[in-house]
């Protein structure tokens, strides 16, 4: 265990953690919403710091991240444990697992130390803290990230957004990039299927853009739930009103965890909210999900050339010369194009 940051002490040996929007007020030997993070004896703990338990060499558009050095390789990682509860959690096995198993932790011993020489050893150029939401394990992912910025690696979140004002501000200078999960516009579908709120997630969409951080956005359309037209281009309004360079990637729901009686995102809705991100006015929209689609390419925003070409995640070739399309010479928004 790791004595946790961003919390304060209360009375009665009781805690208040400021990691999240969760805002845990924790009692002594109780855990937080993560369930991966104890109060023991009026002091938090991080129970999951340098556990990990995925570690895997990946396409930095797996993340998705598709304006920010594409056809790279990202060292991902992540732990045990979620502040979220989304019941169509597709790693629900490692986001849940605190809870389903007793609160028990699982995870292979690593030290900041390890993942960044092994990012540097696979040739990666950045480190994605991902799988899970990478706020819970926020301690090991500060520290890495920390030394991977003096080795020479970038860092990347993929996050659904909750994290607090504190924690965003204090990490920003060590991330390069983050990809969020703007998973609707209402909160009934944030409590009732995540367990938490929409407009903190707002917030930190805003306040990344603010401290300088590469920012995409992911909506997973999920059947019945999100797809209406007007919350689709509710959301693309937002996305836009931060800056309309923001990659948004509108992605295909499959039936998992506890949404099994949803029905795949047919490819029809994923076009119409392309559709609509566009004429919103956002430079690009990508659709994700549905291997073998023109959706996952890179278009120039003024000519409509094809810049950046991929398939099923897979990168295929980058037309761009200095970020400039080879058809107009616009210069593309992004990082390392």
């Amino acid at each position: 265990m790791k004595e946790a940051s961003l919390y304060e002490k209360l009375d009665s040996n009781k805690v208040h953690c400021n990691l999240c929007n969760h805002q845990c007020k924790i009692k002594d030997g109780k855990k937080g919403i993560c369930g991966v993070r104890k109060n023991h004896s009026g002091k938090l703990h991080s129970l999951v710091y340098g556990k990990i338990i995925a570690e895997n060499i990946d396409p930095i558009e797996k993340k998705p991240l598709f304006n920010f050095l594409p056809g790279s390789k990202a060292f991902s990682i992540g732990t045990v444990g979620c502040n979220f509860r989304c019941k169509h959690c597709q790693n629900f096995d490692i986001s849940q697992y605190p809870h389903e198993h007793g609160g028990k932790i699982i995870g292979e011993d690593r030290t900041p130390e390890q993942i960044v020489k092994r990012a540097k050893a696979a040739g990666c150029e950045t480190i994605a803290y991902t799988y899970t939401e990478p706020t819970i394990f926020y301690e090991f992912a500060y520290d890495t990230a920390v030394l991977a910025h003096r080795e020479g690696v970038k860092n990347v979140f993929v996050s659904n957004g909750y994290m607090s004002a504190e924690a965003a501000r204090q990490i920003a200078p060590h991330l390069d990039a983050i990809n969020i999960d703007l998973k609707a516009f209402t909160d009934k579908f944030y409590k009732e299927i995540c367990g938490a709120r929409l407009k903190p997630v707002l917030e930190t969409i805003q306040r990344m853009k603010s401290l300088a951080v590469w920012v995409e956005v992911t909506t997973l359309i999920i059947p019945g739930l999100n797809d209406a037209e007007d919350e689709l281009r509710e959301i693309a309004r937002f996305v836009k009103s931060v800056g309309q360079e923001i990659p948004w990637h509108v992605s295909a729901f499959y039936p998992a965890y506890k949404l099994m009686d949803r029905p795949p995102t047919p490819v029809a809705t994923l076009r119409r909210a392309h559709e609509i991100g566009t004429d919103e006015g956002l430079r690009y929209v990508y659709e994700g999900n549905v291997p073998g689609e023109a959706g996952e390419n890179t278009y120039c925003y003024e000519c409509g050339a094809v810049v950046i070409e991929r398939s099923g995640l897979g990168f295929i070739r980058n037309r761009l010369h200095d970020g400039k399309c080879p058809e107009c010479g616009k210069t593309l928004d992004g990082v390392g194009m």
